[in-house]
């Protein structure tokens, strides 16, 4: 039941007296662009959009909600897959796409000051300039904000590496759903000051208040990179070889994994005419970066042993930037492709990189019993596969059995082996019924005693996470 209150004429009237009523779009044409996300095919009309571009705007808009028991729903630039932008239960939905200014780069204390607008890609375009480089880089990064990253604490292919999210935030300014502005840290590298808000804000997709300043570490800019793919006829073979690089001491910046299907339906989507060999089953897209030549190519000679011994078919290099790129277009939009293809369902799941080989073989025996197809792929450095289920022909009865248990039996194997059922995407809306796989009741109940003390009334991105 929705314990929350419609918005009328009165709260209308308390939101325009230090707000511009240019700040709100209330045409449902509108209202509808906002209504979803990039998860699968979900539209929950909000009942007003605010837009504001100051942070005194964020403040006034929560403090009015919290007054009228108005639920808000946060949203950066609506990228996500889990449905944590989803107004569930209308209300006003609050999008930050306006406040996306690069307020500073601090280059002698490799910082830099943003606002949660800010596109992930004009970030890393900004700093690059200053010979200094912001790694979290997920696959939509050339239209994802650095707010919904944050709120996701994504990742991308070079957190292997370099990390995610949360490694590169130090601090936020933040509007509490009470109205009141806080920062959750300091802007410094240490800081063993009292509980450590700044890292349970990150992840926290939005249910404990609006981030609307951020200050992130930066690091200095890798001057050079190689780029291998490397071709396997079997996909376990490819998990296996990818533990074998680690234990021969080298981190790649990058080891992508993509299944024959996965490659296929890129290339169909990308209209490149092209089909992928009879016998490649998938293929390890593989960056080693630094800035010495020689040292990064003997680090590719010892990688192109290893998958030899594997059972690769062959070790491609990318002779120039354009290869390069054209690759790296390939892996980063198989999702979009995906969902181009065939009603589905994206599950994002993570287990260390020495048991992928196992969870992937569980996906598809998995797949086998229920009936579906799975395109799967992902960042096999950090064991994080997204398992892409596939309606293809199924019928409704069939498809619901995937949803109610042959998902439940893929994240149970994900316990299992140690792992857990969202590596960067989070939870929001679609994976709550999943949390008691992965969480007893007593932590779950913590959890919702966290989001208590933050939000006593619940209006903050409700129907979330827990």
């Amino acid at each position: 039941m929705n314990q929350f209150n419609k918005i009328d004429g009165t709260f209308l009237s308390f939101l325009f007296e230090k707000v511009s009523k240019d700040v709100f779009l209330f045409e449902e044409s509108i209202l509808h662009d906002y209504s979803h996300d990039y998860t699968e095919d979900l539209h929950f009309l909000p009942e007003v959009v605010a837009r504001p571009t100051l942070v005194e705007e964020v403040q006034w808009i929560v403090k009015c909600c919290a007054k009228f028991n108005i639920p808000i729903t946060p949203r950066g630039a609506g990228t996500g897959l889990s449905g944590g932008a989803l107004p569930v239960l209308g209300g006003l939905l609050l999008s930050l796409e306006r406040m996306n200014r690069i307020l500073k780069i601090d280059e002698n204390n490799l910082q830099a000051i943003v606002e949660p607008g800010v596109i992930n890609e004009a970030l890393q375009i900004a700093v690059k300039e200053k010979n200094l480089f912001y790694p979290p880089d997920p696959a939509s990064k050339g239209s994802c904000s650095i707010g919904g990253n944050i709120a996701e604490n994504s990742g991308g292919p070079k957190a292997v590496k370099y990390g995610v999210t949360s490694h590169y935030v130090l601090n936020l300014e933040m509007v509490l759903p009470n109205g009141d502005i806080i920062w959750t840290g300091a802007n410094t590298l240490k800081n063993a000051t009292g509980f450590n808000l700044t890292q349970l804000v990150v992840g926290s997709e939005g249910t404990l208040g609006i981030v609307t300043k951020i200050v992130l570490k930066l690091i200095p800019l890798p001057q050079k990179n190689i780029l291998l793919w490397v071709p396997f006829n079997n996909a376990i073979d490819a998990c296996k070889a990818v533990t074998a690089i680690f234990i021969a001491g080298i981190t790649p910046s990058c080891i992508e994994l993509m299944e024959r299907d996965a490659i296929q339906c890129a290339y169909d989507f990308l209209g490149l005419n092209r089909k992928v060999e009879f016998d490649i089953n998938a293929v390890l897209m593989i960056e080693v970066d630094g800035n010495n030549d020689g040292f990064i190519m003997k680090e590719c000679e010892v990688i192109s042993e290893i998958a030899f011994e594997n059972g690769c078919k062959d070790v491609l290099l990318a002779d120039n930037t354009e290869q390069k790129e054209q690759w790296w277009r390939i892996r980063r939009c198989i999702g979009e492709a995906v969902k181009h293809s065939s009603i589905y369902k994206e599950e994002d799941t993570v287990v260390s990189r020495a048991n992928l080989p196992e969870l992937l073989q569980g996906v598809k025996e998995i797949g086998v019993r229920y009936g579906f197809r799975s395109i799967c792929y992902g960042h096999a450095g950090d064991g994080n596969l997204h398992v892409n289920i596939l309606r293809d022909a199924m019928d409704t009865t069939n498809w619901q059995l995937v949803e109610d248990k042959a998902i439940r039996e893929i994240f149970e194997l994900c316990k299992k082996l140690g792992g857990t059922i969202s590596g960067e995407h989070g939870i929001g809306y679609v994976q709550r019924k999943y949390m008691n796989i992965i969480f007893s009741e007593t932590e779950l109940n913590l959890m919702r005693g966290i989001k208590k003390v933050f939000d006593p009334q619940g209006i903050m991105n409700p129907e979330k996470v827990i």
